[in-house]
């Protein structure tokens, strides 16, 4: 296993039901295909606590919470104050994950849109990364991140992106982060891939978004956060590169974004 080059799955749910049970299996299984850490992203905020024990029980294991966008509109709206709160745990390392989707949930556009400036301003007060969900919402998602960062500068990534050239550019250019899932190793995908393509692979991260979105050859079928390796070898591809290179500079990509997963040392 040493010998296996390491990677991050930067995105997972690991508090799913899907994982019921089932978590030192599926960490074990992470481990042996090199994903030596995972961000388990709490979706509302009620259900902190049980993210936030997953974490404290799993040793690769951290965490971010936010109010999924699509879940704005049924979930209490989160403040400023009770997010930096929960960011004082030390396995705590984003916020979110927030963001604009309106494939599904247009009618909450204007909730969604001030959970969005809610989370925002949590990253800025806490320096922590900001965590963003976008679908079919690209040009008010690329004005409000704009708006938000003249205001105050924080850091982000576009987890699991999959939206426009012209979004990819807009989040790129304020020093954002994108963040490849199983979609980019899609046979159909080709279009994204150009896009990764064209970003800095300096600012690439990989992710699962587990149990969703599993890479072929685990297409349709759960996923979990041991494929990241699918997608990781999909990135090598995609800029030319030796795996253990890629994997190497997603590594160092997530470090400096995740500053305080790359930093964590574990109570003695």
């Amino acid at each position: 296993m040493s010998d296996t080059p390491q990677i991050t799955d930067s995105h997972c749910h690991l508090d799913f039901p899907d994982f019921e049970g089932q978590l030192d299996q599926i960490i074990a299984n992470a481990a042996e295909a090199g994903v030596t850490r995972m961000v388990t992203i709490c979706t509302r905020l009620r259900n902190e606590p049980t993210v936030r024990a997953i974490a404290e029980a799993h040793a690769p294991v951290f965490y971010a919470a936010g109010t999924h966008p699509m879940s704005a509109a049924d979930e209490p709206m989160a403040t400023v104050d009770e997010l930096v709160v929960l960011s004082q745990h030390p396995k705590f390392v984003g916020i979110g994950e927030t963001g604009l989707d309106y494939h599904y949930t247009a009618d909450s556009a204007d909730v969604q849109k001030q959970s969005l400036r809610v989370h925002i301003e949590a990253a800025q007060r806490t320096g922590l990364p900001l965590i963003i969900h976008a679908r079919a919402a690209d040009d008010d998602m690329a004005r409000i991140l704009a708006e938000e960062h003249r205001n105050a500068p924080y850091s982000c990534v576009m987890h699991c992106f999959s939206s426009s050239a012209e979004l990819a550019k807009a989040a790129l250019d304020l020093g954002f982060y994108l963040s490849m899932s199983g979609i980019a190793a899609f046979p159909k995908s080709q279009e994204l891939r150009d896009i990764f393509a064209a970003a800095p692979v300096d600012r690439v991260l990989v992710e699962t978004d587990a149990p969703y979105l599993a890479p072929p050859p685990y297409r349709g079928k759960r996923n979990e956060p041991a494929y990241t390796a699918h997608t990781a070898r999909k990135g090598a591809e995609v800029f030319g590169m030796d795996y253990a290179d890629f994997a190497a500079q997603t590594q160092t990509n997530f470090d400096r974004l995740f500053t305080k997963a790359a930093t964590y040392k574990a109570a003695a």
